[in-house]
């Protein structure tokens, strides 16, 4: 089961840190924080996370400088980075791929394309680490393949064998068992914690769980020693020594086991990765043919004469292949000819183009000895098959040219000479096609994650409707899975009735060039609920040659854009109803300062009358009602006054009114009046004072 991946957050923002860790928290990621730059590196002195968040503007440090310093120091140099920042600075992010970040992203970030920036550079990670594995492990396994072909002595060789596994994959200990067919006992013959030990003697009956594997022929895995059926009756022993696991591997040779592999894993380290037991399968393969190896050359002696007449019949069977060598000799693929045992007896002048060795330089050689090293087990296997009389044809081999070169070759066996016991086969270089194969899968395979990494819908299908494209961003805008669309569903369910089809209208309209490919145009498609979904839909047609072949869409969904228009016009018509409610407000109050003036000095007017006309008279008391009613008449001013907070030019002493004259004339080249000084008051343009 995966391990859950821890994501450092440095920013100096309290909210931006909370709102970063609720979202990773919620995608199932584990989280630790920083605020500026000091308390990053005490967090990374802790424990390297698997990625960090790093804000470019830290209170202490300058955060590109941060991420030099981490580059420069071994523990954190290869720790994936992405910068956050919020400046629209296209010189900033060009100096922070300088600086050595994995990449950029500008503040805010949406969540999900946060999440996806994530999971695609941790998945890249994992394969950097994994090839990183794999290449180690090949460099060990290399260097004991190369010692297990020295002509050193053996049990050194093999000792070095089992503590360089021990070292890989890190168990307590390692060791080889030896055991003779149907025998009772077997033979430690190295040991990963002892070098002088050799061939100890061990009762196999204490051993149940060898025995199994020697009848097996399958590898063994003891997770728990305190409860695994097959050590019934050594499980004490097992339990005294600290062991908590036990991995073996047979030592296999033509179907004949000749020993195990034996691991002995202590109790904290538990039980071993499916990556550390094929290493080891590897090596107990390389083993077995070491052995066997180890084997053959005590028999060498004996079989000199076999060896010197083998060479007679085959300069007997080469002189009697001659006769076809004017055939050979023009032939554009490589032709030649091989004895049951791998030797070759004939080949046409383009083989040995081909190879880059000379005729005399290989004839008599063995074919496995041009091969390369991780293709001689295979071409054993062939002239196994040839004994049985399997003849493949199309089998790819990698050759090693005289100049070191390692070409691909493709080959084809079949039998020549009833009787004479050759084999005849031809091949010829597919060094180039095959990298090009290659090359053309990888770039498939990019295209493939960067269409499935797309935020937006992406749709391709072919000329008859059926849907051949399906990406994750479409899966989650329809709510359908890939796997129940692609080749099951035509693409007009995706559209409203026939909308599918006028897509295709306007794709080939004249209106858009008639090329088939249309912009951004707004229209609507259909989820797995039946809703409607408004989107912005780029579309075109995939030509081979000049012939359509598929149709291709991207789109964005637009329901949420237009959410936002939506609250906008709300916002702009209530903001409307705000600014006339305030021209009233304003209006209002000018008018109640407009008055008071005229008011006040017909109040004035009529309490000078009052003062000079005789009480009782007439004249006296219409000089009285106007005094009443203009202070009436005042008092409804002020209450009408008090509606208004606007401020303008001063009145009279601290009071300020609107230039109503002034408004009133530039109200036809304006919708509002504007705030302007009103005129000097009645003392100020001569007229009479009270």
């Amino acid at each position: 089961m995966q391990s859950v991946r821890t994501i450092l957050i440095v920013d100096d923002d309290a909210q931006t840190r909370s709102v970063l860790e609720a979202s990773l928290q919620g995608a199932g990621f584990r989280t630790r924080t920083a605020a500026d730059g000091a308390a990053a590196r005490l967090a990374l002195e802790a424990g390297c996370p698997d990625l960090l968040l790093l804000d470019v503007s830290l209170p202490d440090v300058d955060g590109l400088a941060l991420l030099t310093e981490l580059r420069q120091s071994p523990a954190t140099k290869d720790v994936t980075v992405i910068i956050l920042t919020a400046r629209e600075d296209n010189e900033e992010v060009a100096r922070a791929f300088e600086a050595g970040a994995d990449d950029v992203l500008r503040t805010p970030v949406r969540p999900t394309e946060l999440l996806a920036r994530i999971r695609s550079h941790l998945r890249l990670r994992g394969y950097v680490d994994e090839l990183a594995r794999k290449e180690r492990d090949a460099q060990v396994m290399v260097e004991l393949t190369r010692a297990l072909a020295s002509s050193l002595d053996f049990r050194e060789i093999l000792y070095t064998v089992v503590r360089r596994i021990a070292d890989v994959v890190q168990v307590d200990r390692v060791s080889i068992v030896l055991a003779p067919e149907d025998a009772n006992v077997g033979y430690v013959v190295a040991a990963s914690d002892d070098e002088q030990l050799s061939n100890l003697r061990i009762d196999l009956a204490k051993y149940p769980e060898i025995q199994q594997v020697l009848r097996t022929r399958e590898p063994l895995t003891i997770s728990d020693v305190a409860t695994h059926p097959v050590l019934d009756g050594v499980r004490d022993d097992m339990q005294r020594m600290g062991l908590s696991s036990l991995s073996l591997l047979p030592i296999v040779w033509e179907d004949q086991a000749m020993g195990v592999l034996f691991l002995r894993v202590a109790s904290m380290r538990g039980s071993l990765s499916e990556r550390e037991i094929g290493f080891c399968r590897v090596v107990a393969n390389a083993t077995a043919v070491a052995l066997r190896n180890a084997r053959v050359l005590q028999s060498l002696r004996d079989q000199t004469q076999q060896i010197t007449f083998a060479r007679f019949e085959a300069e007997r069977r080469l002189r009697s292949l001659k006769r076809y060598a004017d055939y050979f000799a023009s032939a554009a693929d490589g032709l030649a000819a091989l004895d049951l045992e791998g030797r070759l007896l004939f080949g046409n002048p383009r083989s040995f183009d081909l190879v880059g060795y000379t005729e005399s330089e290989l004839l008599g050689r063995k074919l496995r000895e041009v091969v390369h090293s991780d293709e001689v087990k295979r071409v054993r296997e062939l002239a196994f098959g040839f004994a049985r009389g399997d003849y493949p044809r199309g089998i790819d081999i990698r050759v090693l040219r005289k100049d070191g070169a390692s070409r691909t070759m493709n080959f084809s066996f079949s039998p020549l000479l009833d009787g004479e016991g050759a084999v005849l086969f031809s091949f010829r270089d597919i060094t180039e096609e095959r990298e090009t194969a290659a090359e053309l899968m990888q770039t498939k395979e990019f295209l493939e994650s960067l269409i499935d990494a797309s935020v937006d819908p992406i749709v391709a299908a072919d000329m008859k409707g059926t849907i051949i494209l399906f990406n994750m961003g479409a899966e989650r805008v329809y709510g359908y899975r890939s796997a129940d669309v692609i080749g099951k569903m035509s693409v007009e369910r995706l559209y409203p009735e026939g909308g599918g089809r006028e897509v295709m209208r306007i794709i080939r309209s004249p209106q858009h060039g008639g090329v088939g490919r249309l912009d951004s145009i707004r229209t609507e498609v259909i989820d797995c609920a039946g809703t409607r979904i408004p989107i912005s839909l780029s579309a075109s047609l995939i030509y081979r040659g000049t012939e359509p072949v598929a149709s291709f869409g991207i789109f964005t969904d637009l329901r949420d854009k237009l959410r936002s228009e939506d609250r906008l016009a709300q916002a702009q018509q209530q903001l409307a109803v705000t600014e006339k409610q305030a021209l009233i407000a304003e209006l209002a109050g000018t008018a109640a300062h407009e008055l008071n003036q005229p008011l006040q000095s017909v109040m004035v007017y009529a309490e000078m009358l009052m003062r000079k006309i005789a009480a009782g008279t007439s004249e006296h008391n219409y000089a009285k009602t106007i005094v009443g009613e203009t202070e009436r008449m005042k008092e409804i001013v002020r209450k009408i006054g008090k509606i208004t907070k606007y401020e303008t030019k001063s009145y009279v002493g601290t009071q300020r009114i609107l230039d109503l004259d002034k408004a009133a004339g530039e109200s036809r080249d304006s919708d509002f009046p504007k705030r302007i000084s009103s005129k000097p008051p009645a003392a100020d343009r001569g007229e009479p004072k009270s």
